[in-house]
């Protein structure tokens, strides 16, 4: 049970809990800042119970694998990866939110607000879905910096299944906000979650 206490222990589970934290945080704090504080609510924040779940089952993943097969955790390299997984989500995702301004929200809206534009230029130039991709790698990127293998196997499939639903589900209103604009948009420019177009 030391192991948890140990250099390893202390240096990945601080790294996520500060990710974790700085995700959290700076996703609040952007929403406040691009709609203003009276259209902000808690949900900003980003945490589900399956989140939540998910999040805690991966720190017993950790806890049970430190104890166990304490060796699993010494791979620095892996590790490492997986903090500069983390760093780069990290600012995909908030380089989209940016770039979008107000026509980025956490949820998906079905009517068209008077300020939603289409956006296709920055990071949009290169993919349609630059925050979710950004939310892939950092959420995979937590539990490779972890060097938890069941977890990241696990966020990799649940966290893509997920935006392979919320994509085209999201795309029937852009394309009814948009139209042919956007249609074009989406024949030139992937959608930046792996085998989703």
């Amino acid at each position: 049970m030391t192991e948890i206490f140990s250099d390893t222990g202390f240096r990945q589970l601080t790294q996520m809990f500060l990710a974790i934290i700085f995700f959290h945080t700076s996703e609040y704090i952007l929403a406040i800042a691009i709609h203003g504080a009276s259209k902000v609510t808690l949900s900003s924040l980003l945490i589900s119970k399956h989140y939540a779940l998910a999040m805690v089952i991966s720190v017993l993943e950790y806890i049970t694998e430190i104890v166990f097969f304490p060796g699993l955790k010494q791979h620095w390299w892996i590790s490492n990866s997986g903090l500069i997984m983390i760093i780069l989500g990290e600012i995909i995702r908030k380089t989209a939110i940016i770039t979008a301004g107000r026509s980025f929200t956490h949820l998906i809206k079905i009517r068209r607000e008077e300020h939603h534009k289409l956006v296709t230029e920055g990071v949009y130039q290169i993919m349609r879905h630059p925050s979710y991709s950004g939310f892939l790698i950092w959420s995979v990127g937590t539990q490779v910096m972890l060097c938890n293998p069941i977890s990241a196997i696990a966020f990799a499939v649940v966290v893509w299944r997920f935006f392979a639903e919320r994509i085209p589900y999201e795309e029937h209103y852009l394309k009814q906000f948009f139209g042919r604009q956007y249609v074009e948009y989406a024949q030139r420019v992937p959608s930046g979650v792996p085998f989703v177009n």
